[in-house]
Formats: structure tokens, C-alpha cells, sequence
């Protein structure tokens, strides 16, 4: 009887849950997912959690296939040659194929001080430091939110809603993916939660101290709480198992999202730099990235060439509150367009996108392989031509052989 194969997907987010509930499509595949929590964590209502609103978990019971099995541990290493992951826990898995899938988190600041006295906000762990040190300052003690994305501006809004004295220092244009009329749209609403903005190239903070923040401009910000959200890194387990990556630090992959060093690695997400042209972080693109890559593993596995992996935009959304947000529209290579949907609607729009996108990975689950066709960016075709014009040819990787692994 011929063997299962083993296929493992490294990280629990959407991308990870996407791809392992795809895998289940095979009955002769055997998946296991590898994640360091034992819930799901939903990125996306991770301000919520700050402000109180919601405990931004899920159990994977409600996203995850019955035929997933979960191990709860952190993958320390990824030995490609012999297949194996080294476990914090001591223990070893053995893999046919492995999906990486890790996802992002806080960037380490540079700017001095930030490190040490601000909060980031990126991961679970971080955003439930930063509530007990929120529920202990008093009310009206100022409280700064450095960067001015979507998660610096849901934070700053959900803070004020919740009767916080929030200043939002932008380092540079409010929303910057923003079109300029999203962005007026954000900063009204904004300003009727009494969040004080400071946009501009001034504001650029050069210091964090245990009660200040000081900017470029020479202000001097009283800070009693400080929240980080400007910038975003991946885990360094690709590196540190010495596959190439780009510079920060995401596995280089092809367009079929596999490794460029071994046929037997695929990523998806925020961990992926499909050549070296990667997607906007995000589960917008994670939840398309996922698939996709098990799709590439299971074309393996039947001995087929996998197809390049295809993803498009269609805005960024945006709670501004519990009452009200926006949804910027944007063109399939994911810039925006004047059209945008704010206030209450706006608001409505962002919390069907985050409900539904957990219902997607619970469907996935139910009905492996139901989706698809995949919003596909046209120019993304001239930047490959562009980047293939300019560098030199890279050899053509080898063909995995579509077997289990051995005992």
C-alpha cells in the first residue's frame, strides 16, 4: 500500500489555516499544522482587544479541518535536506513537503528608546502586555500611538472611543495608502473621537523616554503611554536554516511560491517573497497566498507543473471605532481610488470583511478546493518582465518526486 504523504504547514494565521485546510482535498495526504498557540489569533481585531472589546482569539475547532492535526510548538529550524523541523520542545517532525507560513510582527525600533519604553502591537502577545499597562494608567494620561497605518489609526481610534487622551503622530502623511479623499474621511471622523493627529515630515520621532516622545521637529510629546505600530518584520527561521530570503527576511521563492533552494518548500503570506517581488502584508493577500500554495504542493504530489500563484486587491478597510470606519476601493494592483465607503457604512463594511474572512477559513475547511478563480494583477506581469530583463538567469530548480516519505 503506498504511504501517506507528509506535508507540514509552519504557522497558525490565515495564510497557514488557508493552506492546511486545502491540503485536505487528498485523502492519501497526511497534514499537520505547527503553531506556538493553541488558538487561532484574529490579527485583524487586535486593537479590539486593547480597547476591551473583544479577546481577538478563536478556537481552531470553528476554522480548522478535522483531518488537520495541530501541534501546539515553535519550529526552531527547518533541516531541508534530510526534511526535518527541529521543536522548542526537543522533538523532530519529518515532512514531504513543507508550507511556510509564519506571518509578521513587530519590527525592532531603531529610533532610541522605543524599544525600551514603547508597546508594539503587531502579535497577541504584544497587544495583551499593552492592556493591563492601559487599565493601570489613569484616564486622562496621555497616550501616543507612533504610526499611522491601519493598525495606528484603528488603535488611536478605538483608545479615544473608549475616553483615552490619544494623540496620533503619522511620521509622515495620515493613512499614506490612502486616496487623499479616504484620508479627509479618516481624519473627520478622527476628530470627532478627539484623537489629536500630527502629520507631516516634522513628526518624525527620534526619541521614546518613560514619559515623552520627541520628534524631529524638536517637540517634545508627554507620553504615559507610548504604542508602536510603525513597521512590521518576519520570523528569521527561514535564515537561521539557511535558505535564502529577501531583506526582510521572507522566503525567496517563483511564482508558484516555491522556495528558490528547494522544491519541497512553499510559502504563502507575509512570510513570502515570490520573486522577490512580494505582496502587501496582510490577510487580504495571506488568505489568497495560502491556498495557492497548497495548491502548488498538490500539483507536486500528482506529478503536475504547479501555476503561478494569482492575487489581487480590492482596498484596504479600516475601523475607525466601534460606530464607524472606511473601505478605500483600489485598482487590482492595489492602489487606491477616490472612491471609498466611510463613516457608520464604512464602519459596517470593516466588520462584515473581518467576520467573513474567518467564515472563508472555516469554508475552506468544510469544502476544501470550492475557490477557484483568483483576482489576478494584470501589471504585476510588466514588473516580472522588468525585473527579468535586469537580472541574470537563475537555473531551473528540479522536480520533486511526487512519493511519501520514507519510514
Amino acid at each position: 500500500m503506498a504511504q501517506n504523504t507528509e506535508v507540514i504547514v509552519v504557522g497558525g494565521g490565515y495564510a497557514g489555516v488557508m493552506a492546511a485546510n486545502r491540503l485536505t482535498q487528498r485523502d492519501d495526504v497526511t497534514v499537520t499544522l505547527v503553531n506556538p498557540r493553541p488558538a487561532f489569533v484574529e490579527r485583524l481585531r487586535l486593537h479590539q482587544l486593547v480597547g476591551g472589546s473583544d479577546d481577538a482569539v478563536v478556537d481552531y475547532g470553528e476554522v480548522l479541518s478535522e483531518r488537520v492535526r495541530l501541534v501546539v510548538d515553535t519550529v526552531t529550524r527547518i533541516d531541508a535536506p534530510d526534511r526535518r523541523l527541529a521543536l522548542a520542545s526537543g522533538d523532530t517532525l519529518g515532512y514531504d513537503y513543507l508550507i511556510y507560513a509564519v506571518g509578521s510582527g513587530s519590527a525592532d525600533p531603531a529610533v532610541p528608546g522605543a524599544a525600551e519604553f514603547a508597546y508594539p502591537i503587531a502579535t497577541l502577545e504584544d497587544a495583551e502586555r499593552l492592556r493591563p499597562a492601559l487599565d493601570s494608567a489613569p484616564a486622562g494620561a496621555p497616550v501616543t500611538v507612533v504610526g499611522a497605518g491601519p493598525s495606528g489609526i484603528e488603535v488611536a481610534a478605538e483608545l479615544a472611543e473608549a475616553g483615552r487622551a490619544v494623540t496620533l503622530v503619522c511620521g509622515g502623511p495620515l493613512g499614506p495608502y490612502l486616496h487623499p479623499k479616504g484620508r479627509r474621511s479618516v481624519a473627520r471622523q478622527l476628530a470627532r473621537l478627539g484623537v489629536t493627529v500630527l502629520d507631516g515630515p516634522g513628526t518624525r520621532v527620534t526619541a521614546v523616554t518613560r514619559d515623552a516622545v520627541r520628534l524631529a521637529d524638536g517637540r517634545d510629546l508627554l507620553s504615559r503611554i507610548t504604542v508602536w505600530t510603525a513597521g512590521f518584520s518576519v520570523p528569521d527561521l527561514a535564515a537561521r536554516s539557511g535558505l535564502r530570503t529577501d531583506t526582510l527576511g521572507r522566503l525567496l521563492t517563483d511564482e508558484t511560491l516555491t522556495s528558490v533552494d528547494d522544491p519541497r518548500l512553499i510559502a504563502a503570506g507575509d512570510s513570502a517573497a515570490p520573486s522577490d517581488l512580494p505582496y502587501r502584508m496582510g490577510c487580504q493577500s495571506a488568505v489568497q497566498l495560502g491556498p495557492q500554495a497548497a495548491e502548488t504542493v498538490l500539483s507536486r504530489i500528482a506529478g503536475k507543473e504547479p501555476v503561478a500563484a494569482q492575487v489581487g486587491f480590492a482596498g484596504q478597510c479600516i475601523s475607525l471605532g466601534r460606530r464607524a470606519g472606511i473601505f478605500q476601493f483600489a485598482r487590482r494592483d492595489d492602489n487606491a481610488i477616490s472612491l471609498h465607503v466611510g463613516g457608520r457604512p464604512g464602519g459596517r463594511l470593516k466588520e462584515y470583511v473581518v467576520k467573513h474572512t474567518v467564515e472563508q477559513l472555516a469554508y475552506e475547511g468544510r469544502k476544501p478546493g470550492a475557490r477557484s478563480m483568483w483576482i489576478k494583477d494584470g501589471k504585476r506581469e510588466e514588473l516580472l518582465r522588468t525585473k527579468s530583463a535586469k537580472a541574470p538567469a537563475r537555473p531551473e530548480q528540479p522536480t520533486a518526486r511526487p512519493t511519501g516519505r520514507a519510514a
